[in-house]
């Protein structure tokens, strides 16, 4: 049999196995407080255990990527709590939340905002001199914005929708107030007086609407569905009032019972995730920015990304960089297979699975190789 039928044939066993071994995707679900059988004393609820699927999805959903090798180390059998407390305001983080909002207004290749204002958001947001209503403030006031949103009712329309959700058909009167202001007029715009660009910005960032758009928006990207009614609001008042509180607020998303809910679910791996995932499992570092933009740009041009996402793995695997063994360096190959179902897809390789991967293993033109790019080429590795 020669390669190409040999992953053929695997890629129908993983299929056939994939119902069986999605169940064994675990996590540790933290159990109501309970009184200790000694003294009566209330026992704590603990926290969510990181088990390899949970640290892989909290992981790209906090940072974009999957662990690195070290993380995995560290983190694996741990609390969720703590790994909460490190990275949520790290450095990383609000590097991840920066390309996320520069994404979201599709500030993107020749629009992406370069300015020192922007560039240094990140830093001053980890070191606190900045919040993240700040931080949106430099995004859209740069000049990437407006090369974007060309014309008083472009950039108005856009800064009144993408930043406070309003429907400008139905505030067709503070649309026109807000293009004087573009234009440098004096007016009263959504109840506020300003006569620039700069107060059209900061006029809609300082409303209530913001606030309520931004947290819902964010919600919905981090737990990967709407929240409920009125912990919204809640969050939404708290956040426009202390928008420094940003931080603490995601925290409660990720020890909720939503995102435990979120955690036995699957979703796409966005393009950028991909290219960023594709590094780390198989280089155990990120990409660089000149490695990572041109394939996000590519597979960002396409409808459907898939066939380019395994020409580029096949590519990557080919290029000599990634540390594969040779067969004969293998020894136990259920140990290998097994290490590597959980570093790509997070969890525990199933007994079929295993068999699969040992027959094909012992055909002779099959190689480790083989193996990892029907990893990376199977749906499953495209969701998380």
């Amino acid at each position: 049999m020669n390669g190409a039928v040999t992953l053929i044939a695997m890629t129908v066993r993983f299929n056939l196995f994939a119902g069986v071994a999605l169940a064994l995707c675990g996590f540790a679900v933290a159990q109501e407080p309970k009184a200790d059988d000694q003294d009566g004393r209330t026992v704590a609820k603990p926290a969510h255990l990181i088990s390899p699927h949970v640290l892989r999805t909290v992981s790209l959903d906090l940072l974009g990527r999957p662990p690195l090798p070290l993380e995995r180390e560290r983190w694996l059998g741990r609390g969720l709590r703590d790994y909460l407390d490190e990275v949520l305001g790290s450095l990383e983080f609000w590097e991840t939340w920066l390309e996320e909002q520069i994404y979201f207004f599709m500030l993107l290749d020749n629009f992406r905002p370069e300015t020192e204002g922007v560039r240094s958001t990140p830093q001053k947001l980890h070191e606190g001199r900045l919040n993240p209503r700040d931080g949106i403030y430099r995004i859209v006031l740069s000049p990437s914005f407006e090369m974007r949103n060309p014309g008083a009712d472009t950039f108005v329309t856009v800064a009144m929708e993408q930043l406070t959700g309003m429907t400008v058909q139905k505030k067709q009167r503070d649309l026109e107030i807000g293009k004087a202001l573009y234009d440098g007029k004096q007016g009263m715009f959504l109840g506020h007086l300003g006569d620039s660009q700069a107060d059209v910005i900061k006029i809609c960032l300082e409303s209530k609407d913001f606030s309520r758009k931004f947290i819902e928006r964010e919600y919905v990207r981090l737990v990967h569905q709407p929240g409920e009614k009125k912990p919204l609001s809640e969050w939404s008042r708290t956040f426009h009032k202390q928008p420094a509180s940003y931080c603490e607020i995601v925290r409660q998303w990720f020890i909720s019972e939503a995102y435990t809910k979120r955690l036995e679910e699957r979703h796409p791996l966005s393009n950028r995730a991909f290219v960023n995932a594709m590094h780390v499992d198989l280089l155990g570092r990120k990409p660089t920015p000149e490695e990572a933009e041109p394939m996000r740009e590519a597979l960002d041009g396409l409808g459907d990304s898939a066939p380019l996402r395994s020409i580029l793995a096949r590519l990557m695997i080919d290029s000599g960089k990634v540390p594969i063994p040779d067969k004969q360096e293998l020894g136990d190959w259920d140990a290998w297979t097994k290490e590597l179902f959980r570093r790509l897809f997070g969890r525990e390789a199933s007994p079929g699975e295993l068999s699969a991967v040992s027959a094909a293993l012992n055909e002779p033109s099959c190689q480790p190789s083989t193996i990892i790019y029907a990893l990376l080429s199977h749906p499953e590795y495209h969701r998380f």
